[in-house]
């Protein structure tokens, strides 16, 4: 469902599963992805991945989502080698409804002030430059959407559709103008233009501590679909 969206700067394979390289700052774009058959014994396979992120000089991680990895015992494997889960996060769904907001400024690329928003409302430096980075390598047709509060931006968000589904990345909100329901019009500026463009149905991804961003999506009607951890050694 993610498709082409959220790429990683580097990829490789071993037999189903996927392997995702960057800067080593986001998981889902710096983790194996275990989705099938890789060709290999289980200790073999994850040797080959701790080989293949080492090269790279990174942590070997696994993002294994609860009930759906292959095989069984892969956690159990990773539990006995000293890996311990991480960061739960939600994989949740919802309809890709909404409208367009007169104050949402859509763009087709991540101009000079959804820039700025990105990092002054997240950690900054390697983080930042590794996700800025990850959203242009998004295909279009993609949106890009920066609220403004008293001339200045203060809020960001972004999507990339493809066919009947759009992924939502970059939901970040300055600090001092947090709880002013800006989060809400930019999802669903979003959803209204992703819309235009074909979707149907939406996606997000977010850690479970967010208790307020979870708050936000269900009550636009998003459910969770499934959840996931990610495995690393400490």
């Amino acid at each position: 469902m993610s498709g082409g969206a959220w790429r990683a700067a580097e990829e490789g394979a071993l037999g189903d599963w996927r392997l995702n390289a960057a800067l080593g700052q986001s998981g889902r774009i710096n983790s194996c992805w275990p989705l099938g058959d890789p060709g290999l014994g289980v200790d073999d396979a994850i040797l080959a991945v701790e080989r293949w992120y080492g090269a790279r000089g990174l942590p070997a991680v696994f993002k294994l989502a609860d009930g759906a990895t292959w095989p069984e015992n892969l956690g159990l494997r990773l539990a006995a080698l000293g890996y311990k889960p991480d960061t739960e996060t939600l994989f949740m769904t919802g309809a890709a409804a909404g409208g367009l907001d007169g104050e949402v400024a859509l763009r087709e690329e991540p101009d000079a002030c959804f820039e700025a928003v990105f990092v002054d409302a997240g950690p900054g430096g390697c983080d930042a430059r590794e996700r800025l980075e990850a959203l242009a390598r998004t295909p279009p047709p993609r949106a890009f959407a920066c609220i403004f509060q008293n001339g200045a931006p203060a809020a960001i968000g972004a999507c990339a559709t493809e066919a009947a589904w759009t992924g939502v990345f970059a939901m970040r909100t300055l600090p001092e103008y947090r709880r002013l329901g800006l989060a809400r019009r930019l999802l669903a500026a979003l959803m209204a233009a992703a819309r235009e463009v074909g979707a149907r149905q939406a996606w997000l991804q977010v850690e479970a501590a967010n208790l307020g961003a979870i708050q936000l999506y269900e009550g636009m009607g998003f459910e969770t679909a499934y959840r996931y951890h990610y495995w690393r050694r400490p």
